[in-house]
């Protein structure tokens, strides 16, 4: 199993705020601000995305955003990701009128011995 790793959470959060930025060149129906904290809820980290937005764009832009997104911060911080062999996969969800996009939990990885 993964040894725990500590990382600083105002480089976390500058890094989702670096992350969004590139993510918004490259997804311009995205334009927003960039966020000022990062959200630990819903089993995924993540940004509230503005309904005015969520009006406007598809799921798959969400999650062509979100994957943006996560795969920059896995850059960032391969280690707090549990980002080895592939690149991460962003997490889009809604709960009512709410939604955020981000990057899953880290998979936990369990092994059965005879």
């Amino acid at each position: 199993m993964a040894k725990p790793v500590s990382i600083s959470l105002s480089k976390f959060t500058a890094s989702v705020q670096a992350a969004v930025k590139a993510a918004v060149v490259k997804h311009p129906k995205f334009q927003a601000a960039a966020p000022k904290g990062v959200s630990f809820a819903y089993l995924i980290r993540g940004i509230p995305v503005a309904e005015e937005i969520v009006a406007k764009v598809t799921m798959a832009e969400l999650q062509g955003f979100a994957t943006e997104v996560a795969g920059q911060i896995g850059q960032a911080h391969p280690e707090a990701l549990g980002v080895g062999l592939k690149a991460p996969v962003g997490a889009v969800l809604s709960v009512g009128h709410h939604v955020i996009c981000g990057i899953p939990p880290i998979e936990d990885v369990v092994q059965f011995e005879p």
